[in-house]
This record gives structure tokens, C-alpha cells and sequence, in this order.
């Protein structure tokens, strides 16, 4: 059944098959998924807690790890309950408009977990090539600038592809070969013409992901020379793991994004099931991770969790 208005028509609804190929695995696919998504919860939130707990951590490294834990609950959220009502009870049913909110999350987020990871390459790169200065740099005015920056820019760059989406006419397919909607999955099930729909597709990819990955390749290409002139081996050591968990987060945000996205327009050998295993993998992965890599190897933050755990204990 087709909804009319503002002279396009959509569907009332789209069918989300979750992961074809491996419907008889549902039920237990599920499960990996679900603890995933428990431990993302989990974790961000207690990272979100102690930093605002604890007045110490209102530095510009913790306010920036406060953004992507926040960023990404939004991020896990937006897909994984979904994701498990269409593995554990089958609901593969969603109605046109949160679909819609749906593809508004997901992109708007990523580009904002993206711009989160290049301030906080900036960071690393103040706090180690100008260690003097970096309190008087970053001040939380400027933090609290640098991050809202980051949010418009991922609202504002993300909105027309909403907009331009609900203008257009569906064909009468209305199923979506994957878990959660996302843009190119939809622009699939349009009948018209698309070009300009995906040229601005990577107009966006290139201009968010594509800058902010220049500038964090930019910031550590000067904090590798700042600390190969460091004189001792130790203070090279030291530098190297205040950057070590901020290199692991990127890796794992940017990998299997990057698979994704090229994947969805140049990867027609990649088999369906990689694809869409990698699409839930990039969305759900990182969140989980990032607090588990900060918690183990930030030491205020390990600390500060492990002494709140031992104060609960009778």
C-alpha cells in the first residue's frame, strides 16, 4: 500500500529482512548481538557517569570521550533493539516515518562520532606538541565550541538526504535486505532517478570523513615527530600510550565504515551476508569497544570505576 502527499508517494511501511542467507540462525544470532549491545550500554553510560561525577576529569581529553560515549548510545541505539525484534520475535515490520528517523541517526551520528575522533586527535596533538599551552589552547569554552561544531555539521549535512528521500516516488518493492534503513538501501527501492541523491551521498562522505581523516592523519603525523625528538626512551613511551587507545578507537570505527560504505556502491562481488554482517558490525562494534579501551588503559578512568565497584561492596 502506497501513502501519497506532497506529490511523491511512499510505502506505509518497509520490511527489514535482517540477515538473508541466514534466517534459520536468527534466533542465535541474537544473542552475540544483544550482549554487545548490553556491554555498549553499559560501558558508556559508566563512562558518562564518572566523568560527570568526578569535577578532576573536566579536562578536554575526558569532555571529548564524554561526547563519544554519549554519541555513541545515540549511534547502538538507533538500530540494535530493532535489529533484535527482527531476530528474536520477528517484527521485520517499520513504519515509513521511522525509517526515516532511523537514516537521520544513523548518518547525522556517524558523521558526529567522526568529528568526535578528529577533535580528539587535535587534543592528543596539543597536549604533546605544546604540553604548556594545552590547558590555555583547549580551555571548555572552546571544547564545548569544538563539539557543537561537530554536532551542527553532522545534523546539517545529513537532514537533505531525508528531505530529498520523501520527495521521491517507491516502486511497490518495499523490502530492505538488511536489519536496520539506511540511505542507499532506500534510494534502492526509489523509481526515479537518484544521481543527484547519491552524488550528494559522497559529496558528504567525502567532505566529513574524507576532512576529518586528513586532519587526524595531519595531527599524528606531527605528534610522531614530536615525540621521535622526545630525548628519553621513556618519555617516548609515555607519549606513545596516551595516544595508543585513541589509534585503536579509530581503527575500529573507520575500518569496517569504510568497508561499508564502498561495499554499498563498487562491492558487487562482496557477498550479501559479508555485507550486511560488516553494516552491523560498524554500528555496533565501536560503541562496545570504546569504553572498554578507554576503561583499561585510561588510568583516572580505571581507577575511578574499580574504586566505585569497591565502595558498593559491604
Amino acid at each position: 500500500m502506497l501513502a501519497s502527499g506532497n506529490g511523491s508517494s511512499h510505502p506505509v511501511s518497509f520490511i527489514l529482512l535482517g540477515i538473508p542467507g541466514l534466517e534459520s540462525s536468527h534466533f542465535w544470532i541474537a544473542f552475540p548481538f544483544c550482549i554487545m549491545y548490553i556491554v555498549a550500554v553499559a560501558g558508556n553510560i559508566t563512562i558518562l557517569h564518572v566523568i560527570r561525577t568526578d569535577h578532576t576529569l573536566h579536562q578536554p581529553m575526558y569532555l571529548f570521550l564524554a561526547m563519544l560515549a554519549l554519541t555513541d548510545l545515540v549511534l547502538s541505539s538507533s538500530t540494535q533493539p530493532k535489529m533484535l525484534a527482527i531476530l528474536w520475535f520477528h517484527v521485520h515490520e517499520i513504519e515509513y516515518h521511522a525509517c526515516l528517523i532511523q537514516v537521520f541517526f544513523i548518518h547525522a551520528f556517524s558523521s558526529v562520532e567522526s568529528g568526535v575522533l578528529m577533535a580528539m586527535a587535535l587534543d592528543r596533538y596539543v597536549a604533546i606538541c605544546f604540553p604548556l599551552r594545552h590547558s590555555s589552547i583547549l580551555t571548555t569554552s572552546v571544547v564545548i565550541k569544538l563539539g557543537s561544531v561537530v554536532m551542527v555539521r553532522g545534523l546539517l549535512w545529513v537532514s537533505p538526504f531525508c528531505f530529498m528521500i520523501s520527495r521521491m516516488p517507491f516502486c511497490p518493492n518495499k523490502v530492505i535486505p538488511q536489519s536496520y534503513c539506511e540511505h542507499m538501501a532506500l534510494l534502492k527501492l526509489v523509481c526515479t532517478d537518484t544521481r543527484v541523491n547519491r552524488g550528494y551521498g559522497l559529496f558528504v562522505a567525502f567532505s566529513v570523513v574524507g576532512f576529518d581523516i586528513i586532519v587526524i592523519g595531519i595531527s599524528y603525523v606531527k605528534i610522531l615527530r614530536a615525540v621521535l625528538q622526545l630525548p628519553s626512551d621513556e618519555a617516548r613511551l609515555k607519549a606513545f600510550g596516551t595516544c595508543a587507545s585513541h589509534v585503536c578507537v579509530i581503527l575500529a570505527f573507520y575500518i569496517p565504515a569504510l568497508f561499508t560504505f564502498l561495499t554499498h556502491r563498487f562491492g558487487r562481488q562482496v557477498p550479501q551476508v559479508v555485507h550486511i554482517m560488516f553494516a552491523n558490525v560498524y554500528l555496533l562494534v565501536p560503541p562496545m569497544l570504546n569504553p572498554i579501551i578507554y576503561g583499561v588503559r585510561t588510568k583516572e578512568i580505571r581507577e575511578r570505576v574499580i574504586r566505585g565497584c569497591c565502595s558498593k561492596e559491604p
